[in-house]
């Protein structure tokens, strides 16, 4: 939870302060906020699953911003678009993520298995009997 607190605190300070990118970093930008939002991802789909650590967490947001960045900057020396593939690889993972996370906030609230009940055309009293 604590990620998800310094993910909104960190949007909410960016929003207020209006700092602007000049429009040659602007790829560079983009694929670190990439690398970190899938890092806080991965850190909360961690914790419930109670196997967050914090060497991995700092380690993986550090790597991932640097060979995003690596590989962005790369991109611009060979004058190819080479930043897409950070974009596809952490925009994949954050939806994997948020699946997940989706997914077990349903079960742990067991607001999937009662859907599917419905679905499946019990009631309340054939529950009971």
């Amino acid at each position: 939870m604590l990620p998800l607190l310094g993910l909104i605190l960190g949007l909410v300070i960016g929003l207020f302060l209006n700092i602007d990118i000049p429009s040659a970093y602007s790829s560079y930008v983009a694929v670190a906020i990439l690398a970190i939002i899938d890092s806080i991802m991965g850190a909360i789909v961690a914790n419930m699953k109670k196997e967050f650590n914090v060497r991995l967490f700092v380690t993986g947001l550090l790597g991932n911003g640097a060979i995003a960045v690596a590989v962005a900057a790369l991109g611009d020396q060979l004058d190819l678009p080479l930043n897409l593939a950070a974009v596809f690889a952490f925009g994949n993972r954050i939806f994997l993520n948020f699946s997940v996370i989706r997914r077990m906030l349903l079960e742990k609230y067991d607001i999937w298995k009662a859907n599917t009940r419905k679905q499946d055309g019990e009631t309340e009293m054939e529950d009971k009997e």
